[in-house]
């Protein structure tokens, strides 16, 4: 809950200072200005994505002899969006936990990495793994599959 109403507050700062800014030079850049604010507010926006729960993630790793990997990232983060494109449609293979929908994978995800909420964290085989390379992920999602 805290992160969607951080989110909107600075979702409406955003949108408050770019409409200063585009009023003082023409009121025509206000409708690409309205779109890039709209996308940056869907693409940060704390419930979007899909996923699964870190209770359910562990779950199917351990019950899965395959070993599936786990990717925790949260809506917004740059790294995490590029290692989803990276992966390709290996990122399907993957089982996704988004940190601000979940306190219980926040929480791991701190325990992992010294307190803080550093993402993507990638759990394989049981050890995680702090914004690692994608070849690595991508390596062992087609061993899996």
């Amino acid at each position: 809950m805290r992160s969607r109403l951080l989110w909107f507050g600075l979702l409406v700062l955003i949108a408050a200072m770019a409409a200063l800014i585009v009023a003082d030079i023409s009121w025509w850049l206000m409708i690409p200005v309205g779109v890039l604010v709209a996308v940056y507010g869907w693409w940060s926006f704390p419930g979007r994505g899909g996923g699964t729960t870190h209770a359910v993630a562990t779950q199917l790793a351990e019950v899965d002899s395959r070993g599936r990997v786990i990717i925790y990232w949260r809506p917004g983060c740059t790294y995490c969006s590029a290692l989803r494109r990276r992966l390709g449609s290996a990122r399907d293979e993957a089982l996704w936990v988004n940190i601000w929908t979940d306190p219980e994978a926040a929480a791991y995800v701190r325990s992992v990495n010294d307190g803080n909420e550093t993402v993507p964290t990638v759990v394989i085989e049981g050890r995680a793994h702090t914004n690692p390379d994608a070849g690595l992920v991508r390596r062992h999602l087609a061993t899996a599959a």
